[in-house]
């Protein structure tokens, strides 16, 4: 009987793991041959604009990109960039997480209008703000400027970062907002009712219901935006092209230069792998920190 159950049990893992068998190889293979051929070329002399110039190079791209100030610049603008979107848009978020779940007219619609810019293309939300929000001339923020005796403000070449960063912000604010409007629903009404009929401010519930429940969502949000952060481009190249300067080179532009403009392949994959090893080291502090939240 035993040994009918065991021989069941066989047949059924073989049969599922010949179902799960072709999903598995292929994403494997999505995976792996990438991965293998950026570990390959970063350990090549490769460049386009010298054919004739092949063959074992050892670690001297990686010599060569970390000896290269622009990598270090890169690297401190990917920090800034990533911090200061990650700082405005749980703090933003929050805020307007707790005010979404309040009662008022046309609370549907508001969220709606809230959640609504995270559906739109980065490359059209860049365009967007670098032609009618924030053009010099023609924009938005430079008539209001005007209209209160303010000279308008060239955003893009005397506040490149923070341009990015408002440009990232407000594609990211909304990702955060749904997520914890969604945590706020599951808030018990009760302990926040008994914390009123205590004396409490709507300060101390805040701080002291509110914050507390939405720890794990917000938890989230950090990993989740922190993933996607780093890999920032299409707002840095349609509007300011990681300039003036490196003024906003993150480190995915920077490898996008190294790769398609510089043409040197081998140097780019050097920087691919590094870009790899910081994204899996902030994984790791990551799904750490969340694992932490869900026991807690």
């Amino acid at each position: 009987m035993n040994k009918t159950r065991a021989s069941g049990r066989t047949v059924g893992g073989l049969r599922t793991l010949s179902l799960q068998a072709p999903a598995v190889t292929l994403l494997l293979l999505w995976m792996i041959v990438p991965l293998g051929m950026t570990l390959w070329f970063s350990f090549q002399y490769y460049n386009l604009l010298m054919p004739g110039m092949t063959g074992f190079a050892g670690l001297e791209n990686y010599e060569y990109l970390l000896t290269d100030p622009a990598l270090w610049a890169a690297m401190g603008n990917t920090l800034l960039l990533v911090g200061w979107v990650l700082a405005i848009t749980v703090v933003g978020g929050t805020l307007l997480a707790v005010l979404f779940q309040q009662e008022f007219a046309g609370r549907g619609i508001a969220r709606v209008l809230a959640i609504s810019p995270f559906f739109v293309m980065p490359t059209v939300s860049a365009l967007v703000w670098k032609n009618m929000m924030m053009h010099p001339s023609n924009g938005v923020l430079a008539w209001l400027s005007e209209s209160i005796g303010l000279p308008a403000v060239d955003w893009f070449s005397s506040l490149p970062l923070t341009s990015i960063v408002i440009i990232v912000a407000w594609q990211w604010l909304p990702f955060a907002l749904l997520i914890l409007l969604t945590a706020m629903q599951s808030l018990d009404e009760d302990q926040v009712e008994a914390a009123r009929m205590d004396g409490a401010g709507p300060v101390a519930i805040f701080f002291f219901i509110t914050l507390p429940h939405l720890k794990r969502a917000i938890s989230v949000v950090i990993m989740i935006e922190m993933i996607f952060l780093l890999t920032i481009f299409a707002e840095i190249f349609v509007t300011t092209s990681g300039g003036p300067g490196l003024a906003t080179t993150n480190l995915a532009y920077l490898i996008y230069i190294r790769a398609l403009l510089d043409f040197d392949v081998g140097t780019a994959s050097a920087g691919g792998v590094i870009a790899i090893i910081l994204a899996n080291i902030v994984a790791i502090f990551l799904v750490r920190m969340v694992a932490k939240n869900l026991e807690d």
